[in-house]
This record gives C-alpha cells, sequence and structure tokens, in this order.
C-alpha cells in the first residue's frame, strides 16, 4: 500500500484511538510489524511519561486547549513511538473536531510525522497547515463520495489531492459519520458506501481507498481489497494487544463486554458513537454521574461544555478516565466487534493473523 511517498508493507492500518489507546507502544510496533501505526493526536495532556513536561493541570486534568492538546507531549510520543519503528511510515491522527485544529496538525509535522489522518468532520482546509511540510501524506476520512467530493473541491485553491482516503461505515468504535438511524439503514454500510467513493476518487488522481469500520480478520480485508480497496482500517482489534497504551482495566472492560454491551450513544460531539454501556451510562440515567465542568475545552462541537451538560457527560475526562485506569466513571469506546476480543495478544501475532489468516 503506497501512501504519498510512503510503502506500507500491508494493507493495514491502525486506526487512531484518543484519549492515550493508541500512542507510542502501539503505534510503534504496528509499524514496525510493517503496518501503518496511527498515534492519536487527542488528550495528549494526559501522557503517563509526562515527568519532565509542563502540562497545568487541574483535578488531575488537563486545563485548557493548549494543555490538553500539549505540543511537547505529543512530540515526545512520536520521538517514544520512532525509537520502535524507525524509519518506517508513522501517522498521526487529528480531529477535525478538535479545538486548534491547525496547530496540532503543525504540531505534528515539526515533530517528524510521516501521515497526518483527519476525520470527525469535513478537513475542508487540512492543507493549510501543511503547506511548510510537502513530504507529509494527508488522508480525509470520508463517509460518503459526496464528502469526497467537496473536500477535493476545497482543496483545489491549495494545489493538493488527498494522498489516500479512508470510507468508514458505521460499525466503527468511537464518533460515527451518520445519524442514529442511518447508521443502522442498509445504504450507509460500509460494502455499499465503498464503490460510489471508489469511483468519485477516478475524478481526482485516483488515489488509494481505504475501508474502514467493523473489519475484523483476513477475510474481511481480502474483500474489501477485492473491491478494488487498497487497503483497511482497524482499531479495536488493536485494544486486545499487549502493546496498546490502553490500561489493563480498559482491555478488561472490552474483553468482559458481551455484544449486547456494545451500543450507540449520545455524545457532546453532536453525533452517535459506539462503545461499551458500563457504569458511567447507568450514573448518568440515576443522575449520579460526574458533573460537568469544562476544564479541557477539547471539541469546537461541544461549545465549551454546553453540548457535554446537555448529554450529560464531559467526553474529554470520562475519556481521560479510563485511560486512567477509573473504571467506574470512564468511558470505553469500541467497535461493534469489540465483544470478539477474548485475549490478549501481540501485535506480531495479530498482524500474523491479519496477513496469512487465523
Amino acid at each position: 500500500m503506497r501512501i504519498g511517498k510512503y510503502e506500507i508493507k500491508h494493507p493495514i492500518i491502525q486506526g487512531g484511538m484518543g484519549v492515550g489507546i493508541s500512542w507510542d507502544k502501539l503505534a510503534g510496533t504496528v509499524s514496525l510489524e510493517g503496518g501503518l501505526g496511527v498515534i492519536s493526536g487527542v488528550g495528549t495532556g494526559y501522557y503517563k511519561e509526562n515527568e519532565d513536561l509542563v502540562i497545568k493541570m487541574k483535578k488531575e486534568k488537563p486545563v485548557d486547549v493548549m494543555n490538553f492538546y500539549n505540543k511537547d507531549a505529543l512530540k515526545k510520543i512520536i520521538d517514544n513511538a520512532r525509537k520502535i519503528c524507525g524509519d518506517a511510515p508513522l501517522a498521526c491522527n487529528i480531529l477535525y473536531a478538535c479545538n486548534d485544529y491547525g496547530r496540532i496538525v503543525q504540531d505534528a509535522c515539526e515533530a517528524g510525522i510521516d501521515i497526518i489522518i483527519t476525520g470527525a468532520g469535513i478537513p475542508t482546509n487540512m492543507p493549510e497547515f501543511t503547506k511548510d511540510y510537502p513530504d507529509v501524506a494527508l488522508v480525509p476520512i470520508v463517509s460518503s463520495a459526496r464528502a469526497l467530493k467537496l473536500i477535493c473541491k476545497k482543496w483545489k485553491r491549495y494545489n493538493k489531492l488527498p494522498d489516500a482516503v479512508i470510507v468508514e461505515g458505521p460499525l466503527s468504535g468511537g464518533h460515527q459519520g451518520f445519524s442514529y438511524e442511518q447508521c443502522f439503514q442498509e445504504e450507509f454500510q460500509l460494502e455499499n458506501i465503498v464503490p460510489p467513493v471508489i469511483e468519485e476518487a477516478k475524478n481526482w488522481g485516483n488515489p488509494p481507498i481505504i475501508a474502514a469500520g467493523g473489519i475484523w480478520d483476513k477475510n474481511d480485508i481480502d474483500k474489501f481489497l477485492a473491491m478494488g480497496c487498497a487497503g483497511v482500517q482497524m482499531a479495536t482489534r488493536f485494544i486486545g494487544t499487549f502493546e496498546c497504551d490502553a490500561a489493563d482495566s480498559f482491555k478488561e472492560v472490552i474483553i468482559n463486554a458481551k455484544e449486547d454491551d456494545i451500543k450507540l450513544m449520545k455524545s457532546p460531539v453532536g453525533l452517535p458513537a459506539r462503545g461499551v454501556q458500563t457504569n458511567l451510562q447507568k450514573s448518568m440515567l440515576e443522575g449520579t454521574a460526574p458533573k460537568v465542568v469544562c476544564i479541557s475545552n477539547c471539541v469546537a462541537p461541544c461549545h465549551r461544555g454546553v453540548e457535554a451538560k446537555a448529554v450529560g457527560y464531559c467526553i474529554a475526562d470520562r475519556l481521560g478516565a479510563a485511560y486512567q485506569g477509573d473504571t467506574d466513571t470512564g468511558l470505553f469506546f469500541t467497535g461493534s466487534n469489540g465483544y470478539r476480543i477474548d485475549k490478549i495478544i501481540s501485535v506480531h501475532e495479530l498482524m500474523e493473523k491479519l496477513t496469512k489468516g487465523e
């Protein structure tokens, strides 16, 4: 699989998972093993190896945008991943919904990242922030051919086209690019949205198309390669690895989850998000959930806690709690197949399974 100037041995991208689920250990190891490791740029202020970094915290939460998306912590994560994977291609996922999106993209480029991946919105001005870094490949995540067409039209003013495009269906973990109702409708399922995107891409330099959302094994990978995709993106399955940066308690929540525990839930971002129903959702119904006080100001659509108060939880705080090992108030995102993870294995073993079959 080729993305921009970068050759990736296996047609597998490990999806970005914040806060702290895919950071240096997971991303570095996936790239070492021939996939594309993806560091999440979300919530870097929570990074545990930050003793020598100046990060302002309040109640163990990074204060405001500059600390939640901490430049020095992101650089340290990228540097530590490089110690694992060397010069192998390495990517960073930065949500378009992030407050200070452009600055975070520039921070990642300055730290030496090779590829930027962006979803959670339509990144119409993504190339604006990478113009000083022509070697950095740009990969938007879309949910329709229409979104790809809009992005390419807007990018023409920068004389830039996507180096690859990720098409994400409604079975992925975390935030969806669809309404709640659309997530269950046949026309929006991954196998039905991929072909129109492949066709639209032919009008814009024919960049490689990568399928994402609900992909589990080699059979799924082969299916989408046969449809004309250059590769796939998988996130959930990498949670079940020793190298995943998540707390052990986070992995146990996923391992212990049953199929019926994994649900779409409301999010302060304004779109449904998929995760494991835990004590957090129960406490929200009972009125005993942690009080919403916007400390980190993480995403623009939340309007500094307004939407968080409306849905009953702060997404930055709850993801941060999960990363810190708090199963009582943490938020545990996973894709629809999360219940199929039944044990922890190494990234090496997982990549063997995905490339050679179970």
